[in-house]
């Protein structure tokens, strides 16, 4: 049976309604709260989301493996050079042309890869800071029931902007190259038991 045009656009009507109480819903919560409460929201979501490169490269150089790295460009980029260690799941058909769409493939693989680490923090990276890749995938997968990390840095910080986000007294003590891998498989970081990398440790760690 066809709905007719008037019962059609009563529909529209109705969740468009829906839609706007819930955003006005959102809003007063947001208007209700602090400057204090807005910044700790901040933070904790910054903390919860957010994982430093240093943190990453500390990990590396100790041989801890209880998170897993995600390269979001093409295959083509990945397999050039990539984040040593990071695994493939592309967000783009070719450096060129993404592939948002293709919903169902990301998120079954990123279903699989979480299946088989389930312990592991899952890390996403994707062109550079600004980049919406990692950003876009991430909220993608949350509307899944898939939650992911981001790491505060893209490829291109990682690879050609090394000095910017490592400390100055580590510049000349580490070599981006070892860093980096090429071809289809991940790679995997080399020990390195002479690292200076952030002795914190805890939920104070860099």
């Amino acid at each position: 049976m066809q709905l007719s045009t008037y019962k059609i656009a009563a529909i529209i009507i109705a969740l468009s309604i829906t839609s706007s109480i819930s955003a006005i819903a959102v809003m007063k919560s947001i208007d209700n709260k602090t400057q204090n409460e807005l910044i700790e929201d901040f933070y904790l979501t910054e903390n919860a989301v957010h994982v430093s490169p240093h943190s990453i490269r500390k990990s590396m150089d100790k041989g801890d493996q209880n998170f897993i790295l995600v390269d979001l460009r093409s295959q083509e980029e990945y397999e050039k050079e990539h984040i040593i260690g990071a695994v493939n799941i592309p967000a783009y058909k070719d450096k060129d042309t993404s592939d948002y769409g293709a919903v169902d493939r990301i998120v079954s693989s990123f279903k699989e890869l979480n299946e088989k680490n389930p312990r592991k923090d899952i890390v996403v990276y994707c062109y550079s800071i600004p980049c919406m890749t990692g950003r876009k995938i991430g909220k993608m997968l949350a509307e899944h029931d898939i939650y992911v990390k981001s790491l505060g840095i893209g490829w291109n910080e990682w690879r050609y902007f090394w000095d910017s986000w490592n400390h100055e007294h580590e510049w000349n003590q580490t070599n981006v190259l070892d860093y980096i891998s090429s071809g289809k498989d991940p790679g995997i970081p080399k020990l390195n038991t002479n690292s200076t990398a952030c002795k914190i440790e805890g939920s104070l760690s860099c």
